[in-house]
């Protein structure tokens, strides 16, 4: 059986054996009812890595998201957040449906919201208006281009918040690749917010889950909702079984997956015309690049075993626990072919 060289997301990653002894020998309970060990450690666990309070296990970005927003809203209030973000983009309209909130979709340029326009968008105090409660953040910023924002930048986005009486939510799916980008621990990131969020089942490699934290009320209002929502599973250690060693094991690793894509980015950057890196930097684990007719290339690929994902008129590869540079040269090769069969 041919080898699938797999790039379409750190999502499509499998269980290492140790997550999967782990599974199989987990101690379990019933989660809703407070009972479970082994979720009660990945929550713990997790809090302390963000700094945060307490944490709550939560069976998608999506959904830890979609807590966060009403969390912080009252149903009719206006969030502020990126037009590319996450929550914007790929959560099927849940912030008007979950929450009942209205979307001010401003324009992000690498990631970053001008702090101008944020404070601009704050609306007055008027009985015609909605109220602004809340800005949404997301680091690294997938839509972007996989970019990190600077603590210099979020820090002066948190002063802002303060300033106006706002809660901050992160979307942090792949905080720790931020972290490591930084060089620096997780919590200083996340100080800048009153939730994280960030995604186990990703460049982690747990095969489901993701994590909400926060400051003890919230996360008490945090399970209400999550229950509210369908989310509260039962002997659910089993599952958290794996993300603890995604905390363990996984977090160390990435810097692994940020050398591979570094060096393929400096590979599209070396061809030159009609390739193009998009942005030219970069940052964690995805590559963004443009090349015309896009779908073509896609379609090349995938005959040769080898699996990208269109991303508008640009391409995402992204590395992950499952790629390794066998993978990677097969899509130095595969691009090789293409551009000296279909672009002379």
């Amino acid at each position: 059986m041919r080898k699938i060289s797999d790039f379409r997301s750190d999502t499509v990653t499998r269980p290492t054996e140790e997550m999967r002894k782990a599974m199989f020998t987990a101690e379990v309970g019933d989660d809703v009812w407070g009972d479970d060990p082994t979720v009660k450690k990945l929550e713990i666990k997790s809090a302390e890595l963000l700094g945060k309070d307490e944490a709550l296990f939560v069976p998608s970005g999506t959904m830890g998201n979609q807590i966060a927003l009403r969390l912080h809203t009252h149903p009719g209030e206006e969030v502020l957040l990126s037009e590319s973000s996450h929550i914007v983009q790929h959560e099927v309209g849940g912030l008007g449906i979950n929450a009942g909130l209205q979307a001010i979709t401003l324009q992000s340029e690498m990631g970053y919201i001008d702090l101008g326009e944020i404070e601009r968008r704050i609306r007055p105090e008027d009985v015609h208006f909605p109220k602004t409660s809340l800005i949404c953040i997301e680091n690294p910023h997938n839509d972007d281009g996989g970019v990190v924002l600077s603590l210099d930048y979020l820090e002066k986005l948190w002063a802002l918040a303060q300033r106006h009486s706002l809660k901050v939510h992160m979307d942090g799916a792949r905080i720790f690749n931020a972290a490591e980008y930084l060089k620096i621990p997780a919590t200083q990131i996340a100080r800048f917010a009153h939730t994280v969020m960030f995604c186990l089942s990703k460049g982690l490699a747990a095969p489901v889950g993701s994590i909400l934290a926060g400051d003890k009320a919230s996360m008490r209002d945090a399970r209400r909702v999550r229950k509210q929502m369908g989310g509260g599973m039962r002997q659910s250690g089993i599952l958290a079984a794996a993300g603890l060693i995604s905390l363990e094991k996984m977090i160390s690793r990435l810097g692994e997956d940020h050398e591979m894509a570094r060096k393929f980015g400096e590979f599209i950057a070396s061809l030159g015309e009609p390739f193009r890196l998009t942005p030219a930097e970069v940052h964690s684990n995805m590559v963004y690049f443009y090349v015309p007719d896009n779908m073509k290339l896609i379609a090349f690929l995938e005959e040769r075993g080898v699996l990208i994902i269109p991303h508008w008129d640009r391409i995402r590869v992204t590395f992950h626990n499952d790629i390794d540079h066998d993978d990677l040269e097969r899509l130095f090769a595969g691009i090789n072919e293409y551009r000296q069969t279909h672009l002379v």
